[in-house]
């Protein structure tokens, strides 16, 4: 690893610990020429499954768009942007355990409402009536009863109201 003062190549490890839920390695290292000390993330590095959005074509996944559609949701609401970061790992880490080389934009738009849902359901609302395209007051009414009475809007129980 070179180092980032004096750039010399040789560096030796000091100390190796799990970081970010065991998911990445920290390692502090130090400087064999110049002495310092400084800090080194590794984390594998996985392919993500490509996005097959609504009109069939593909794009690469791209987390800064993902972040920032809940962020929009969230914005101004009281949660923690731990609780965000850990919502975003577990959208992430569902795509990845699929399996599969694509996922469809619907389904992780699915997912980011979940995860909304459990976080601020004020920000579950705002996503959810730009990503349904709401066109009246009716459907902001059918989610808002849904979650007043705890089941899931948009899905057919086989009850009729």
């Amino acid at each position: 690893m070179r180092c980032p003062f004096c750039h010399t190549q040789d560096t030796r490890v000091v100390d190796s610990r799990l970081a970010s839920e065991g998911d990445q390695v920290r390692r502090r290292r130090e400087c064999v020429g110049c002495g310092e000390r400084f800090t080194t993330y590794e984390a594998a590095e996985l392919v993500m499954p490509r996005v097959v959005k609504r009109d069939g074509t593909r794009v690469q996944f791209d987390e800064s768009r993902l972040r920032t559609g809940m962020m929009r949701a969230l914005e101004k609401r009281p949660v923690a942007t731990e609780a965000v970061e850990a919502a975003l790992n577990r959208i992430r880490q569902r795509m990845q355990s699929l399996g599969e080389a694509e996922v469809a934009a619907s389904t992780i738009g699915e997912w980011v409402m979940e995860e909304l849902r459990e976080l601020d359901e004020v920000a579950y609302v705002r996503f959810a009536s730009v990503y349904r395209s709401f066109q009246d007051v009716s459907a902001f009414r059918e989610v808002i009863e849904g979650l007043e009475h705890q089941t899931p809007p948009f899905v057919d129980d086989g009850e009729s109201s």
